[in-house]
């Protein structure tokens, strides 16, 4: 099963993460949450790893959709987006949100998750398009 999409760029991570911020606001999404993955697992284990953050994406119009179908959608959200660094490259990964529909089975997210699909897909397609 096929859970997000990605793009791997030859730009620099923190250039990327702030790329990424711009393209998920001009997309109507916020930033909720941010994980630094790399220095919990650096504080908290002593492990080394490439840096890598997960961005929690929220656009509150669909947000507001989905918990209207159902209100325990929130376990699955907010929208994911991932930005890492990856052998001298750096990988923006987004989770698709038709992965909503497909964990519950209900029909009626198709429109919010098909949405929230394109507002990503265009988010990543303009950090792709974008001059270092």
């Amino acid at each position: 099963m096929s859970y997000g999409t990605a793009i791997t760029l030859d730009r620099p991570y923190a250039n990327v993460v702030e790329q990424v911020r711009a393209a998920l606001k001009e997309q109507g999404f916020g930033v909720l949450t941010e994980i630094d993955v790399q220095a919990t697992m650096r504080e908290k284990l002593g492990e080394q790893m490439e840096p890598y953050v997960i961005l929690g994406a929220c656009n509150p119009p669909l947000a507001h959709r989905a918990l209207s179908a159902d209100p325990s959608i929130g376990l699955l959200l907010p929208c994911n987006v991932v930005v890492r660094a990856h052998e001298g490259h750096t990988i923006v990964e987004a989770l698709d949100p038709n992965v909503m529909v497909e964990v519950t089975g209900d029909a009626s997210l198709s429109l919010v998750a098909a949405e929230a699909s394109k507002r990503l897909n265009a988010a990543l397609d303009a950090v792709a398009n974008e001059q270092a």
